[in-house]
């Protein structure tokens, strides 16, 4: 079976588009109608004018596409694909925050679970982060769920008081600093450009700090011939589409990139497949469902991002 060809009949027959993050395999990216950050498939999805997403991504991005299109079908292709990072924030902390701290935002990290979202006051990503949080009344912040985003905007905003949570992401906590060390030792032209899901030993390596789309842009638009890239490998297809490299020998690609010996690699985006992108247009399974207890405090935190981050 050729499943691209099928998956684009499929499409046709549904009014279906869909969206795939960069940290999904090489393959799954090269059938989605669009491919993108967080920041970027969020005001994808709330631009869309279709009857079913089809989501390349783990739940809490399913979730998203879902909260700001309730009227369509949203399917994940792998239900499965959860986000550690999402789920490591207890309300018991908002609470204790909301308790102490009368001038206090609450502001969630998008790689949050639509409930994390709905007791909050304004979702980010890392694209948008600085530019929202930058522009809050509030004084006081905290930042749900991940300490390494939320230390690095601190440091970006010294006005602001951050209170932190400490969750973080299991592929960018556990990169190597020592192999990001070698590989400047081997290249020692080479720019780092790392995200800030990143620990701060990470970090203090770095040429450049920015989301998955920034990491991209520097990687592509830069003047380096050589780049260290500290985060999920899953961005290399993009940068060598943008290039033209796809499918060449890379003796012959002018510039190069280089990532861990220990290549980070999101397991649960690697379980996300053309075929079962197939299948869930097929059989309409994974459908994602929304908690109407939580849903409209949720969006609401979704669509302030949006309005925010347009001003």
């Amino acid at each position: 079976m050729n499943y691209r060809e099928e998956i684009e009949r499929l499409k046709k027959e549904q009014d279906a588009v869909i969206l795939a993050h960069f940290y999904v395999d090489d393959d799954v990216q090269d059938i989605a109608d669009y491919i993108g950050d967080s920041f970027f498939l969020a005001k994808k999805a709330a631009e869309l004018e279709c009857e079913t997403i089809v989501f390349c991504g783990v739940e809490f991005m399913g979730e998203s596409a879902k909260l700001l299109n309730p009227e369509k079908r949203v399917l994940m292709p792998e239900p499965d694909a959860g986000c550690p990072m999402a789920n490591m924030i207890y309300k018991e902390v908002i609470d204790k925050a909301r308790a102490e701290y009368d001038d206090l935002a609450v502001v969630c990290y998008v790689n949050s679970t639509a409930e994390a979202k709905s007791w909050s006051d304004v979702c980010v990503t890392s694209s948008n982060a600085l530019k929202i949080v930058s522009n809050l009344p509030q004084k006081n912040i905290l930042f749900i769920p991940d300490v390494h985003l939320g230390t690095w905007l601190s440091q970006q905003l010294p006005d602001k008081h951050f209170i932190f949570n400490d969750g973080f992401c299991p592929i960018h906590e556990s990169m190597d600093v020592q192999q990001i060390r070698d590989l400047k030792a081997e290249h020692p032209n080479a720019k780092v450009l790392v995200h800030p899901e990143c620990p701060q030993w990470i970090r203090d390596e770095a040429d450049y700090i920015g989301a998955t789309s920034g990491i991209i842009s520097q990687a592509v638009e830069g003047d380096a011939d050589e780049y260290i890239i500290g985060t999920v490998v899953g961005v290399k297809h993009e940068i060598e589409k943008r290039l033209g490299y796809l499918g060449k020998d890379p003796a012959d690609c002018p510039k190069k990139f280089y990532f861990p010996k220990t290549t980070p690699v999101c397991v649960n985006m690697r379980k996300i497949t053309v075929e079962k992108t197939y299948n869930c247009l097929v059989t309409g399974a994974g459908e994602v469902q929304l908690n109407p207890e939580t849903e409209d405090a949720a969006r609401l935190t979704l669509t302030r991002m949006l309005e925010y981050a347009a001003k």
